[in-house]
């Protein structure tokens, strides 16, 4: 099929088994964002990882997923969606198996990346598989059955992970990918015809090497700014030359013939709005649930199952209701469904925040984590169908590649910059009370290792006791934070983001939206 012209008439039950290939292979992505939570203190440990490894055992998957997937996307609409598809999920398998049998920290984090140039080619290949072969009026419905069930792979991760952490070993949660791959393999021969952009001619190399390297400084500079601070030259030149890199990239972009970041897109309102949305949704929950596992785990004793379990809510919630979500905001319009769902998930997150040193999960996380399933529920099939529709179907890959890259760019940048606050927050704190005990020096953490901290080490209780308040207040800081920029989403997307619902009744209508699918 080529792009552009309108979906083949593929049997309901051809349609069916590309809908299951996109989610099984998005999942394994999916997955992997969040099923290494609960395993990073069981890991760190094991490999007796410091704080940076930690946070770069995370942030090598993230960094190379957001800085390829802008690359990913244009490929699939180069070289054909499906083999794209099936190229990253090789990839990812590959790297899974060499992650579960790392050695070492260091090994570990170069295997995460790997996984992460393998989940950049995959994840908007599937997207755009879907948009290449469902019709407008079965689109929504797909797509929000592709966001709902792979928000719960994704936030079901923690649970399995955290079962297979404490039944069998960490390395386990990274062999779980083979079975997923093997599925997705044989259902994307079977069942999915091959699609890409005959305008698309070149790959943008030189901007590809640009995006990596401006946001691996980036997030390098900001990672050991907790614990060099920012009076170290050293780091701030870092993170000038991620900033300059950035800036770079942009003018490379702007005079390329082939971007693969299309600015022509962003004249889109609706693309615009929905990809701000995406960045500061993304941020506020990446953020959160990567704090989340340390409190509940460090803390309040979870066994690494039960903070996985902690947020089942999350994925029953969106699971039952995604693909319902999906089918009204098609009738209606997204417009609604944007403000309110990032606004009530917000209210979540800072419920997560407020519940901080509160014993009770019933009392405490189950209603946070209650009120963002809600909230994400609201938004997500939306937001995606949003920006899908808001761009030419010939561009289906480019627009993927784009807000998928924003969702996994706001991810790392949210444990960068939110580790620095809520480190230099927990010394803060700290410092000054351990003055009042008369602390030695000896027996003070280092600054900047509020993640590492071993909070049952000690006999002295006021000693536990000084390090808790100041973890709490740390963890409350950013969590009210991560609510905030959820909230501001909602805002923003209530205030700019168009109503489609006259444009797709035209559609449906017979009668073509002015501008096509772009709303410009």
């Amino acid at each position: 099929m080529v792009s552009g012209s309108a979906p083949p008439p593929l049997s309901k039950s051809k349609k069916r088994l590309i809908l299951f290939a996109t989610i099984l292979g998005s999942a394994m992505g999916w997955l992997d964002g969040t099923v290494v939570n609960v395993a990073l203190p069981q890991i760190q440990r094991a490999l007796h990882a410091g704080a940076a490894e930690v946070q770069w055992v995370m942030n090598a998957y993230l960094l190379f997923l957001g800085a390829l997937l802008l690359l990913g996307g244009a490929a699939g609409d180069r070289y054909g969606r499906r083999r794209v598809f099936l190229t990253g999920v090789v990839i990812f398998t590959l790297a899974s198996i060499a992650c579960a049998l790392s050695p070492d920290a260091r090994l570990l984090v170069v295997a995460r990346a790997v996984q992460g140039i393998g989940a950049a080619l995959l994840t908007p290949a599937s997207l755009a598989l879907l948009s290449a072969n469902f019709p407008d009026n079965e689109r929504g419905q797909a797509i929000g059955l592709w966001a709902g069930l792979g928000a719960v792979t994704a936030a079901a991760g923690p649970l399995v992970g955290g079962w297979l952490v404490d039944q069998v070993s960490w390395r386990a949660i990274f062999f779980i990918n083979v079975p997923l791959a093997v599925g997705t393999i044989v259902l994307t021969l079977v069942a999915t015809p091959e699609s890409r952009d005959p305008g698309a001619k070149h790959l943008d190399a030189p901007g590809a090497v640009l995006c990596a390297v401006s946001l691996g400084l980036l997030t390098w500079g900001l990672t050991v700014a907790g614990s060099q601070g920012f009076h170290s030259m050293w780091v701030l030149a870092v993170i000038a030359a991620g900033v300059l890199g950035g800036a770079l990239f942009a003018l490379v972009e702007a005079r390329s013939k082939s971007p693969m970041l299309p600015f022509a897109l962003f004249k889109s309102r609706d693309f615009l709005a929905t990809n701000l949305l995406t960045l500061l949704l993304y941020f506020a929950l990446s953020g959160a649930l990567f704090f989340l596992p340390f409190e509940l785990i460090r803390i309040h004793g979870y066994p690494a199952a039960a903070a996985g379990a902690a947020i089942l809510p999350f994925p029953l919630v969106m699971g039952a209701l995604s693909s319902l979500t999906g089918r009204l905001s098609d009738r209606i319009g997204p417009r609604w469904f944007l403000a309110a769902g990032p606004v009530i998930a917000g209210a979540g997150l800072a419920l997560l925040g407020w519940a901080a040193g509160q014993s009770s999960y019933w009392t405490g996380v189950f209603p946070a984590v209650l009120t963002i399933a809600i909230g994400m529920t609201l938004a997500v099939a939306p937001l995606t169908t949003t920006v899908m529709s808001s761009v030419p179907q010939e561009h289906a890959g480019a627009a993927s590649g784009i807000n998928n890259a924003v969702s996994r760019i706001a991810g790392l940048l949210a444990i960068a910059a939110m580790s620095l606050i809520f480190s230099a927050v927990f010394d803060h704190v700290l410092q000054p009370l351990l003055d009042a005990l008369h602390t030695p020096a000896e027996l003070r953490p280092p600054r900047g290792s509020a993640l590492t901290v071993d909070f049952g080490g000690h006999g002295d209780v006021m000693f536990k006791s000084s390090e808790r308040s100041a973890f709490h207040r740390a963890y409350t800081l950013v969590m009210l934070l991560a609510g905030g920029c959820a909230a501001a989403g909602g805002v923003l997307a209530g205030v700019f983001v168009k109503d489609r619902k006259a444009q797709v009744d035209k559609v449906q209508g017979g009668k073509a939206p002015e501008g096509g699918a772009s709303d410009h």
